[in-house]
């Protein structure tokens, strides 16, 4: 028995510890986006084209978020780095990262970035994947207390009204949801942005959130875990609605829809193998790192909020945020220029 109880303690402390972000874990994350927040390219613009007056390099089209190979990387990547400088006061290159955040965010260029996203043929750019990290990299800035950081968060605020706004007027024509493990899944653009306006108390946004939660979400049941992945995955369609219902519904109302919906996960014996990744210089199949991270994070969410019925699925969160680990500092900037944002997140909400 005593045996027992020991190992138990000496488990508990190996996966605490590898749950931790560390000083030195989170160097090294933020020299990914770092290195690639102002590289140009290589890049994949995701332009419609009017006309030839349209044509410009990346950074001349989008001067605020050009780097990291697109858009949304590039937004995510900012994201990152300013989470980091909020929770790691001696975070090494502080100055320079300091320094790349404030040319990048200035308002002019984020001025140019609202221009751009004003285009009536480009409403739907980067809806709304690229939208929800947006609105998270807002958050991220009003929460500091570094004034460098707050004033960035004043010039970046007119491009949050603007999405939050395109949310409000698109969300309501959508009327069948995108369950797919890529940019365009509804249930994760929607979580990111229910987070921001719960946080700056957008009743408008959040309403509209709810009621799109429920009209597309609430009836669904058995979802297909075995279906996933898909080959080049980077969200877990299953884990992701979860996460979204997780935040719109009351707790005893969710677990009766989650009975319903995962029955599988209450079984403490409950298994799910990472996904694999055959080749990590594929730019599309590296996408199953991220995929493990997004099930490790909505994992965590579970057994932190429920760890009567689900806390046995930390440890598989932790499976999944370990396999795909070592991963994103191997050199390929397939993954390298996007990867750590989804890591930091999974850290995020193991420490949360």
């Amino acid at each position: 028995m005593k045996k027992a109880i020991l190992f138990l303690i000496l488990f508990n402390l190996v996966t605490l510890k590898a749950q931790e972000l560390t000083l030195d874990r989170a160097n090294g994350l933020a020299r990914l986006p770092l290195k690639c927040l102002q590289q140009e390219f290589p890049n994949k613009l995701s332009q419609m084209l009017i006309d030839a007056s349209e044509l410009g390099s990346p950074k001349q089209l989008h001067p605020a978020f050009y780097g990291c190979f697109d858009w949304h990387s590039s937004v995510h990547g900012h994201w990152s780095l300013v989470y980091l400088l909020n929770h790691f006061s001696t975070l090494e290159n502080r100055n320079l990262i300091l320094e790349k955040l404030q040319t990048n965010l200035s308002k002019a260029n984020i001025d140019a970035e609202i221009a751009y996203l004003s285009k009536k043929h480009e409403k739907s750019y980067e809806r709304t994947y690229g939208w929800a990290w947006e609105l998270k990299l807002q958050m991220e800035l009003e929460l500091s207390k570094d004034p460098v950081l707050l004033e960035l968060a004043k010039n970046l605020k007119p491009l949050t009204q603007l999405l939050c706004e395109r949310y409000i007027e698109f969300l309501p024509k959508l009327n069948y949801a995108l369950r797919v493990g890529t940019h365009t899944n509804t249930a994760f653009g929607m979580a990111l942005a229910w987070d921001y306006a719960v946080y700056s108390n957008n009743l408008e946004l959040q309403q509209c959130l709810h009621n799109t939660a429920l009209r597309l979400f609430l009836n669904d049941q058995n979802c297909p875990f075995a279906w996933e992945p898909s080959g080049t995955d980077f969200l877990s369609p299953c884990m992701e609605e979860i996460g979204l219902m997780q935040r719109i519904l009351e707790p005893k109302t969710f677990l009766k829809w989650l009975k319903a919906f995962a029955p599988d996960l209450f079984r403490k014996n409950y298994t799910w193998a990472p996904g694999e990744v055959s080749d990590r210089t594929d730019g599309h199949l590296v996408h199953l790192d991220g995929l493990n991270f997004s099930r490790a994070w909505n994992l965590y969410r579970l057994a932190h909020a429920f760890p009567k019925e689900l806390g046995h699925l930390r440890a598989l969160a932790q499976s999944h945020l370990n396999f795909s680990l070592p991963a994103i500092v191997d050199g390929n900037y397939e993954g390298e220029h996007w990867l750590a944002s989804f890591a930091l997140l999974a850290f995020d909400t193991a420490q949360n």
